[in-house]
């Protein structure tokens, strides 16, 4: 006998013992659950279709693990924009043994795993009593110091800006007053520097700040032309 359920937005053609992976449904290992949304339910070719559901039908299932699926990166750039959005996301999901289909409203015949006994209390009393011994200041103090190292690198300018007016570097194509901003913050006013500006320098910026190497190489070229 087989069933299609309905759990989580999607359908699926299930039968006894067979294992599968639906959207996340609440329950702990070894308890027993029911789908109740059954559209279908038959054996061969005498099949009972619900509209939508099966009265009284439901299938019973026992819960084998709760997991995550594989991560999928979701990434979006405007091009000349210097607007770019990375995200992840891994799916909430339960895996399930198919126990048996019931019909006419039945209640599922096997029942939930029993719970693994707690564990002694001793055992967490004496790694309660191990913890205060292996406890040190000394790193917290250690910490400190490269976190304020950081800070202060994160502070100083990539480049050291030259004396004299600044360029408007809003004349060049792609570079808007938010990130001639920027720009200027980390020491590069003028054409001149932007035209002058060596591979390795393109991908100190291309790291630091929220501009792509293709980006940096166009404004050069555009640089290169203003700056005569």
């Amino acid at each position: 006998m087989f069933a299609v359920i309905k759990t989580g937005g999607k359908q699926y053609r299930v039968a006894a013992e067979d294992l599968l992976q639906v959207e996340r449904v609440a329950g702990e290992p070894g308890e027993i659950i029911q789908f109740g949304s059954v559209l279908a339910v038959g054996e061969g070719e005498d099949v009972t279709i619900g509209v939508p559901f099966v009265d009284g039908a439901s299938v019973a299932a026992e819960v084998v693990e709760q997991g995550r699926g594989p991560k999928v990166i979701a990434f979006k750039k405007r091009r000349r924009q210097n607007s770019r959005r990375k995200r992840g996301h891994r799916q909430l999901l339960t895996t399930v043994r198919i126990s048996e289909i019931l019909l006419g409203g039945a209640k599922p015949s096997k029942k939930a795993a029993a719970k693994p006994a707690p564990k002694a209390e001793e055992k967490p009393a004496a790694k309660a009593e191990e913890k205060p011994a292996k406890a040190k200041t000394a790193p917290k103090e250690k910490a400190a110091e490269p976190a304020e190292a950081k800070a202060e690198k994160a502070a100083k300018p990539l480049f050291t800006a030259p004396k004299g007016e600044a360029d408007d570097l809003t004349k060049i194509k792609g570079i808007g007053p938010v990130a001639a901003g920027q720009l200027n913050e980390q020491g590069i006013t003028t054409f001149a520097q932007i035209a002058a500006l060596s591979d390795e320098d393109i991908a100190k910026i291309d790291e630091a700040m929220p501009f792509s190497a293709d980006q940096i190489q166009d404004w050069r070229e555009q640089a290169k032309a203003l700056a005569q």
